[in-house]
């Protein structure tokens, strides 16, 4: 009986036929997909044919398919709708993958053709893209270790399966910390919240099949309650289990691992023959080196710890003036700043809420990529992995162009956190193939669904990378879409934020949930004049993880982490009140795989672009303005990684940016 993960799929547009694959699929499929890549790869290295492009880099890139199809649906349900047995088979699968690729790089005879191919470049009449790619192969093979030998060579097979266990060790923990805590509530503890925080923790509590309502440690959740209950004592009980994850003792301890993982990353630059893990890391990205991350995060760090500083004098006079004494505690933090901004600004959460319905917030997305790009969004009824999911068709100028998916609601099945992935991502060799791009997040569930104002930001955010990826054009899959330097690849994400501020989106999709009224402009006006309320808070917690992480991979690695961390955050003067975003027990951006690790940083070097970049518009006719839409998808979003970052960003905007847009932005500089 044939796999149905390696049929071929008749479903539309050849999505992932959800309906017919079992758990007990995975591992045969695996089993037959890693054979016949290693098959593939074995033709390639044997092929008795002198080396040159089409027979090695680009039979490199069609090789793989059957694998990236299991890999593809393997880890959108594992990441999205887990269960015991997908969390056994990905702890299983992990170091298989992790060996299996290692063994690629590691394959001399394969490398010797990719390295004959490269020494010969200058004589193939190899396009641009070509050139690009060729590069990108070599120098990846380079610094996965295929010119290591002897003992060198099999410890980095070592160094690689091992971190891929810790990696799906510390997930999974953080995972199960956040499934399995949550905090009962009786009637008496839901007075002083707002109705859609109380519908949110009925909700949570029927999803959990508690007694009654609960609060989970899911941020679409846990920061509202964090924000309007009254009660100090629960307010601070969830705090302390938000913030404990990965670090409860027992099987679900992340500190160890976290701790195990710098060790094995120090070991593995400094077998590649680089002084640090971040020296390693930092080389292919725009920023280069440690000392230019440092640079930018403490330009930026400066202005925001005086911000912060100054609101905490604020927020704890406030606290004080509720007869609380002692200091303003992490767990206030966000109450009191609630209750400043609709004393400042006459803006209150629970009166905003109603204005932002999830699926409104969808359509704006929609409507604005319509208005920039030309693009469409049909409804698709196709099966999909869980309830939850919806599915459109994307097209333009009636033209096929991707499927994109929506995955939502927060559920305990589901990792903490938002994300875009590529089901399969877009590429004209060796066959056309047209993207599918899943959006996945964690917002609460309600009838309406009611989104906060970051809920939002979020939702565009995603749809951003989305756009990364649907837009894409380019011949090879290995740099399409989002196959971007890490530094970069936040950008488009980062740049379609600011179209939810644009006032005319907000005033035509903003409405009421009950009356269906457009957002008053007063409180149209209020909530974008409170766009940079609490940043100096937002920034600190922000650059704090940022910091902590490039500490963590600067020189030798830590013995305890956890030290390490509270040394970075007194040399820098953290604020007492303010916690990092993700303190290291729960920071799965930099343990859960090695893609932010020692990059972190990236969201804000991003951000001093998407500040220039939505400049232009704004300098140019306006937010929509066709010109600069054009631009965009020409020199950004189309191009992946077929050229350097710098080179694309200038080609767009004319110049590089400097910090100056970005503390403007973020209104930590008088404007």
């Amino acid at each position: 009986m044939t796999n149905p993960i390696l049929a071929d799929w008749t479903t539309p547009f050849a999505i992932a036929p959800f309906d017919t694959i079992s758990d007990d699929d995975f591992a045969p499929a695996l089993e037959r997909a890693l054979a016949t890549h290693n098959a593939e790869i074995d033709r390639i290295a044997s092929n008795p044919e002198a080396p040159d492009f089409a027979n090695t880099i680009e039979a490199m890139e069609a090789a793989g398919a059957d694998l990236d199809k299991v890999l593809s649906v393997f880890f959108t349900v594992a990441g999205a709708d887990s269960n015991p047995a997908r969390e056994a088979l990905q702890r299983d699968f992990s170091p298989r993958l992790a060996a299996h690729f290692a063994e690629i790089s590691g394959n001399k005879a394969l490398f010797k053709r990719i390295a004959s191919v490269w020494d010969a470049r200058d004589t193939l009449d190899l396009s641009e893209e070509q050139q690009r790619v060729l590069m990108l192969t070599h120098r990846s093979f380079v610094r996965a270790g295929a010119a290591l030998e002897g003992d060198a060579e099999a410890r980095m097979k070592e160094i690689k399966g091992r971190l891929a266990t810790l990696g799906t060790e510390f997930t999974q923990n953080l995972l199960a910390d956040e499934r399995y805590w949550f905090l009962d509530l009786s009637e008496k503890d839901l007075e002083g919240l707002p109705d859609f925080v109380v519908e949110a923790t009925r909700a949570a509590g029927a999803e959990k099949e508690a007694a009654g309502p609960v609060v989970t440690l899911s941020r679409s959740l846990i920061v509202p309650f964090l924000q309007f209950s009254p009660r100090r004592d629960l307010r601070e009980k969830a705090y302390r289990a938000w913030t404990a994850r990965g670090a409860n003792g027992g099987d679900t301890d992340n500190r160890d691992i976290a701790a195990e993982i710098l060790t094995l990353r120090e070991e593995r630059a400094r077998l590649l023959g680089y002084d640090s893990f971040a020296d390693y890391k930092l080389e292919t990205e725009m920023a280069q080196t440690p000392e230019r991350v440092r640079e930018l995060l403490m330009q930026v760090w400066t202005p925001a710890k005086a911000q912060a500083d100054a609101d905490a004098q604020t927020l704890t006079a406030m606290m004080q003036a509720d007869g609380v004494n002692g200091p303003l505690e992490a767990w206030d933090w966000r109450y009191y700043a609630e209750k400043r901004r609709k004393a400042e600004h006459d803006l209150d959460e629970a009166e905003l809420k109603p204005y932002l319905q999830l699926d409104r917030m969808i359509e704006a997305a929609f409507t604005c990529a319509k208005r920039l790009f030309g693009l469409e969004f049909a409804p698709l009824d196709v099966p999909l992995y869980h309830p939850d999911c919806l599915a459109w068709e994307v097209t333009r100028d009636g033209a096929h162009v991707a499927v994109f998916i929506g995955d939502y609601f927060a559920r305990g099945s589901k990792r903490s956190g938002a994300w875009c992935s590529a089901m399969r991502s877009q590429a004209k060799y060796p066959k056309v193939q047209t993207p599918v791009v899943i959006n996945v997040c964690n917002f609460a569930k309600g009838d309406p669904a009611l989104l906060s104002y970051d809920d939002a930001r979020t939702l565009f955010h995603e749809f951003g990378h989305a756009l990364h990826q649907m837009l894409s054009n380019v011949t090879y899959e290995s740099i399409s879409g989002t196959s971007v330097a890490r530094d970069f690849v936040e950008l488009p994400s980062q740049l379609y934020e600011h179209w939810l501020e644009v006032p005319e989106v907000l005033e035509e999709f903003a409405t009421h949930a009950e009356t269906g009224a457009a957002m008053p402009r007063d409180m149209l006006d209020k909530v974008l004049a409170a766009a940079n309320f609490d940043m100096g808070f937002q920034t600190v917690e922000y650059v704090a993880s940022a910091l902590v992480d490039l500490a963590f991979h600067e020189g030798a690695a830590p013995v305890d982490p956890m030290e390490r961390q509270a040394e970075v955050l007194t040399g820098i003067g953290m604020p007492a009140a303010i916690g990092m975003r993700h303190a290291t027990p729960h920071f799965a951006h930099v343990f859960a795989g090695d893609g932010y690790s020692s990059g972190y940083y990236s969201y804000m070097w991003s951000e001093v672009m998407d500040a220039d970049a939505f400049a232009a518009f704004e300098e140019a006719g306006g937010a929509f303005d066709p010109d600069r839409a054009k631009a965009l998808e020409a020199h950004i979003l189309s191009t992946g990684g077929s050229k350097e970052p710098e080179e694309l960003y200038t080609a767009f905007r004319g110049r590089l940016p400097g910090v100056e847009a970005l503390l403007k932005g973020r209104g930590l500089v008088a404007a």
